[in-house]
């Protein structure tokens, strides 16, 4: 077994914050929801400036933009932090949480839902919609069209803070992640054996020194599947090919997208500790959640593909 640990790497341990102010940390993981906001609101404002791109006129103004971004900030964060405690915390933590009820408001521990936080956008575009007197299918594709951008630096984000990490695995693509263990000293790099050791002596089920397996940086699997690709691929159709002249359709290719990056990627991904045992093997929570994904992204699609394009000639 140690011939096939020698090709994998060593996880590089950034610090997870950039800087600090006195006592305050810039970590990456809030510069990167800043960065997915920000590049993706000046997309979005490219798309709205360029009417062509629409079939005639612009379904919104860049004042618009301005004001949704608000929302929609709003809607990740307040999203995503609500639907780990729906979706995690309390299907699968409930003791914990009758233990310690404050740990459902500790965001700054971590806890935050991809599923729940695209529910909040969801809610934050309808509100928009609303209130601007927008269409809501032309602000569904903005979406789509962007979202890739935040998923993209989220999961890099994820990287840099070795968490999500994956399975383990005997391919020399895999990565060592100190981090994976818990429970005791911090882990050591052993020259001699070329490998990690973790001793974990808080325990005493576990030998006081064993060596970490590589594991596969999900993370990255996650970062390309459901980024970079998605927002290349619409990028490519909405620019080359009209995709914004058929309303949902790029709405609906990011859905399934996602869906799919999600599900290839979870087979690489390690579980929660919290639902194994609980769900079946052949299917992990992020699988479930993205099932929604897959109907709705198929009827967009379809509705995209069904109906003309904007600005098509009449008969």
């Amino acid at each position: 077994m140690h011939a096939l640990y020698t090709a994998a790497l060593s996880f590089p341990e950034f610090n997870p914050a950039l800087v600090e102010i006195g006592s305050f940390p810039i970590r990456w993981y809030a510069l990167a929801y800043i960065a997915g906001l920000v590049l993706g609101w000046r997309y979005a404002v490219m798309l709205v400036k360029r009417e062509r791109l629409w079939g005639g006129t612009s379904p919104a103004t860049p004042d618009d933009i301005d004001d949704i971004l608000f929302y929609v900030t709003l809607g990740v964060i307040l999203g995503g932090r609500i639907g780990y405690i729906l979706f995690y915390q309390l299907p699968f933590q409930f003791e914990t949480v009758q233990r310690d009820p404050w740990s459902l408001l500790r965001i700054w521990e971590g806890g935050m839902s991809f599923h729940g936080g695209l529910l909040g956008v969801a809610i934050a575009i309808l509100i928009s919609a609303k209130m601007r007197g927008v269409k809501l299918l032309p602000l569904a594709d903005i979406a789509g069209a962007v979202a890739p951008i935040g998923i993209f630096f989220g999961r890099c984000a994820n990287f840099i803070n070795a968490e999500l990490y994956g399975r383990h695995t005997n391919a020399s693509v895999g990565m060592v992640f100190p981090e994976a263990n818990t429970g005791g000293t911090p882990s050591a790099y052993d020259w001699q054996s070329n490998e990690w050791i973790y001793c974990r002596d808080q325990n005493p089920a576990f030998r006081l020194c064993e060596p970490e397996m590589p594991r596969h940086p999900s993370q990255l699997y996650e970062a390309f599947l459901e980024g970079l690709l998605p927002f290349l691929v619409i990028s490519f159709l909405i620019w080359k090919f009209d995709l914004l002249k058929r309303r949902g359709l790029a709405a609906g290719m990011f859905l399934l997208f996602y869906a799919a990056g999600r599900t290839i990627s979870e087979q690489f991904r390690e579980p929660d500790s919290f639902t194994m045992g609980v769900l079946p093997d052949f299917i992990t929570m992020g699988q479930l959640l993205s099932l929604p994904m897959w109907i709705g992204g198929a009827f967009l699609v379809w509705h995209g593909l069904s109906k003309p394009p904007a600005g098509a000639a009449r008969a």
